[in-house]
């Protein structure tokens, strides 16, 4: 299946929640989430109430595009999650943490996961001091990412920070805006993740 390339306001509209998939344009008033909260298409308004099975699935679909996983990838990060030590649902939100684009985007280098899946393909990232241009890139404790020294002076990155630079830092992750530099402190716990994502209905629609 293709990356999906329409209008990712729908996407917020059909979860019927902000996934904040445009970056600021999400916390404005002229957000399509806010001004039509209703489903895209022609039965939008007429919302039936979800089996068991469809809220599995809408929380599946949900996680895919907060950060930005085709269904293939996401069956991978399921699989993986569900080999390592653990709880699968968190070592499956862990997995998805720990990509090099939502990294980037935590950091504050991104106004959206979109723009940071951007500046990594657009060879603007490297981890320990080499280019990295694989946004699925899995980080680890102690990498340290940073923006290239030909790109610093970028307009681009003065832009971003002007949004991003009251965002808040998770605490697994150092972040120095200044320099456009990050390092891995650790492998993040359930509890440092805000993602709004029901990690247990995921597990149960893979188990079935």
């Amino acid at each position: 299946m293709a990356r999906y390339i329409g209008p990712v306001c729908r996407l917020c509209r059909r979860e019927g929640e902000k996934l904040f998939l445009k970056g600021e344009k999400c916390a404005k008033n002229s957000c399509p989430v806010s001004k039509r909260p209703t489903a895209p298409g022609q039965h939008g308004t007429s919302r039936k109430k979800l089996s068991e099975y469809g809220q599995q699935l809408r929380e599946k679909q949900k996680a895919k595009r907060i950060y930005g996983v085709l269904e293939k990838q996401f069956r991978m990060y399921f699989d993986e999650a569900n080999r390592i030590k653990g709880i699968t649902g968190e070592n499956l939100l862990k997995l998805l943490e720990l990509r090099l684009d939502n990294v980037v985007y935590r950091m504050g280098l991104g106004r959206s996961r979109t723009e940071a899946r951007q500046v990594v393909r657009h060879n603007l990232i490297t981890v320990n001091g080499k280019k990295v241009n694989i946004p699925s890139y899995q980080v680890k404790i102690g990498d340290v990412i940073q923006v290239r020294d030909k790109s610093r002076s970028l307009d681009r990155f003065k832009e971003i920070l002007a949004v991003t630079d009251r965002r808040a830092i998770p605490e697994w992750l150092s972040s120095d805006q200044g320099e456009l530099k990050g390092i891995i402190n650790a492998i993040p716990t359930r509890e440092q993740i805000t993602t709004d994502v029901r990690e247990t209905l995921i597990v149960e629609l893979y188990s079935k």
